[in-house]
């Protein structure tokens, strides 16, 4: 797996691992809990892998898993739909969960790519802290741009827990964002046929 060198990387350098800890102890204190005590011991080393893994998207590009496409395809020209790729992600406001789904279709031109590295670019961007909208945007316009598709949708609908443990504490709201490039955006036939694909 390629790392990608980007302006968090560099922020984030000069952090160790170590010193992430002590930051989380510092927070178990000022939540009114003691960072002594036998249950919190190894809390702030967890907190830190757990970290690691939620927002690994960070050190990973996305378009390196687009890289490898096929040709021998007899000439489709279709649009490919994957449906209820599961999101998981941190808002970048209260750094609370977002938990859903999404749907990704693209029209190829040429080639396709292998249906798995669909998933893996959603992966990737959710890996980050986000907004809905813009996590949207990103996989639709990574997607458009490396597979020179000929369109792309991206639909996500998902539940925020910065709605619904804290704030309006409104349990049963999901939000949905839609994308659309190319054919989906020019031709509004495609774009009802996706939509009634995610439907089912």
């Amino acid at each position: 797996m390629k790392l990608v060198k980007n302006e968090n990387e560099e922020i984030n350098q000069n952090i160790s691992d170590k010193e992430a800890e002590e930051a989380f102890k510092k927070i178990l204190q000022w939540i009114g809990e003691d960072p002594t005590r036998e249950g919190l011991l190894e809390t702030p080393k967890r907190v830190v892998k757990a970290f690691k893994e939620y927002f690994k998207g960070y050190k990973e590009d996305p378009k390196i898993f687009l890289d490898k496409t096929f040709g021998d395809v007899n000439g489709y020209d279709d649009m490919v739909v994957q449906k209820n790729i599961s999101v998981q992600s941190h808002c970048e406001h209260h750094m609370a969960p977002i938990i859903g789904v999404a749907h990704v279709a693209y029209i190829p031109k040429d080639r396709v790519v292998g249906l798995s590295k669909l998933a893996r670019v959603v992966e990737v961007f959710s890996k980050r802290l986000q907004t809905q909208e813009r996590l949207t945007m990103q996989i639709a316009e990574t997607l458009m741009e490396s597979l020179d598709a000929k369109g792309v949708a991206v639909s996500i609908d998902s539940t925020h827990q910065c709605m619904t443990m804290r704030g309006i504490k409104k349990e049963q709201a999901t939000t949905v964002t839609n994308y659309y490039l190319g054919q989906f955006k020019e031709d509004l036939s495609y774009q009802n046929r996706y939509l009634r694909f995610i439907a089912k």
